[in-house]
């Protein structure tokens, strides 16, 4: 059974989802929240297999959320879910080490194949690719750069600060400060059209 918590700031969305979920065998959703602050509440008081983590909320940075949650243990999945699952959002999730990337616009059973995926452990993500991994890094500052090719390969924050000789917190500082500017890059260029995304 893969219990799926919902984070989206769409009512509607929500209600549409939960009750799709309810009736898929062996998935079952165990609440939603709309913003940050009740999300962070319903992740520790269910303890779901899998956070549906919608990247634009209000009040809030889904990346820097999803990057919490993976530095937690034990960790949920991360699943971001988007109308906007492009490459480049692909690339920030894998930054903020989520497990997948779905979108808004992919039909039930696209959405319930990628769930149990992910849930099985997959990395369910557009492929990393040397453009992708220059565009981000020119947007960050040059000392940051390390930090990030660090990131997109999974490593956990105690390698990273011991690779880079950093004190945990500094790399805690300058993570947020990464995603943030990953974040940024990503509003100025986003277009919708897309679809869920694949390995």
């Amino acid at each position: 059974m893969i219990r799926v918590a919902l984070v989206d700031d769409h009512p509607a969305l929500v209600a549409g989802l939960t009750t799709v979920l309810r009736h898929e065998p062996g998935i079952v959703p165990v609440g939603s929240a709309v913003d940050l602050a009740e999300a962070e509440h319903l992740v520790y008081t269910t303890h779901p297999d899998l956070v549906l983590l919608d990247y634009h909320l209000p009040r809030g940075d889904g990346l820097q959320f999803c990057h919490r949650l993976k530095t937690d243990a034990p960790a949920p999945k991360v699943l971001i879910f988007s109308a906007y699952a492009d490459a480049r959002l692909g690339f920030a999730a894998r930054a903020a080490g989520a497990d997948g990337l779905a979108s808004k616009g992919a039909p039930a059973p696209e959405l319930f194949e990628v769930i149990r995926r992910v849930a099985r452990g997959e990395r369910v993500l557009p492929p990393l690719t040397p453009e992708l991994l220059r565009e981000a890094s020119s947007r960050l500052d040059p000392e940051d750069a390390p930090l990030l090719s660090l990131l997109v390969d999974g490593t956990v924050p105690r390698d990273i600060s011991a690779t880079l000789r950093l004190h945990p917190a500094e790399v805690e500082t300058r993570v947020r400060r990464v995603l943030s500017r990953l974040r940024i890059e990503l509003a100025a260029t986003e277009a919708p059209g897309a679809t869920a995304a694949n390995r």
